[in-house]
């Protein structure tokens, strides 16, 4: 091969490789711009999912917070009709305390106490043979004693107590002063207890202390049971005191 035959050979393959640069070249870019504009596409379309999708996030989290805000305004109801009802029920147990501040409920006393000669009678044996000197000293009228509940249900295994409305409420206190001092009341050899006559609902606070009381009463730390149903006693020489349970 000639020299000029070799120049030709070399120059055509050079235009040949440079065609090919040239093809592989725009190829590239046109595949490139391709794909550019799919990725694009598709991230359009992730902005549009994204888009509606915070737009249902945003409702949701608004219905969220209106369904928040009804509880809350419930809540807030409820709590005031719930203070309003124990408000009422306290003051319905205030009233039925007030008409019963003569009363003294006699626990354990046999049902035939009475048969013979009156509820009267036995509420004056009571008295003279747990505290002689206390009936003399205060001359204590009786108004009215009564058996409650009135009929004897006969699957109760515990006598009736005895209701005793007194004509004076300082002798009541006086009475049950004296209870506290003594301790333990018995009549007809049994053992009896004379306390406060109390309405159902007070009674059941009350009781709420009962465990409590013992202890504490067996520390002798002379507790006490204040109304309506508060729990006082003597600790280290200074009386501690706490609201209803």
């Amino acid at each position: 091969m000639s020299e000029s035959q070799f120049r030709s050979t070399i120059l055509q393959l050079l235009v040949a490789l440079e065609k090919s640069i040239k093809d592989s070249r725009d190829f590239m870019i046109a595949e490139f711009r391709a794909n550019q504009a799919e990725i694009k596409n598709q991230l359009n379309e992730m902005q549009s999912k994204l888009e509606v999708l915070t737009r249902s996030v945003n409702e949701v989290e608004e219905r969220v917070s209106d369904i928040e805000d009804k509880l809350m305004a419930n809540r807030e109801t409820e709590e005031k009709r719930d203070k309003h009802l124990k408000d009422h029920e306290d003051r319905l147990r205030e009233i039925n305390d007030s008409l019963r501040k003569k009363n003294l409920r006699l626990i354990g006393v046999p049902e035939a106490a009475e048969r013979d000669r009156g509820p009267e009678y036995v509420f004056e044996q009571i008295l003279a043979e747990n505290f002689p000197n206390l009936g003399r000293e205060t001359g204590i009228q009786i108004q009215e004693i009564e058996r409650s509940p009135p009929k004897i249900n006969k699957n109760r295994s515990t006598p009736r107590h005895l209701i005793v409305k007194l004509a004076n409420s300082k002798d009541k206190e006086k009475i049950l002063k004296a209870t506290r001092d003594k301790k333990s009341l018995t009549f007809m050899g049994r053992s009896i207890r004379v306390t406060a006559d109390l309405s159902t609902e007070t009674w059941q606070a009350r009781k709420g202390w009962q465990d409590i009381f013992r202890v504490l009463n067996e520390k002798n730390m002379q507790p006490r049971i204040l109304y309506p149903a508060r729990l006082s006693f003597k600790m280290e020489g200074e009386i501690k005191s706490f609201q209803d349970r």
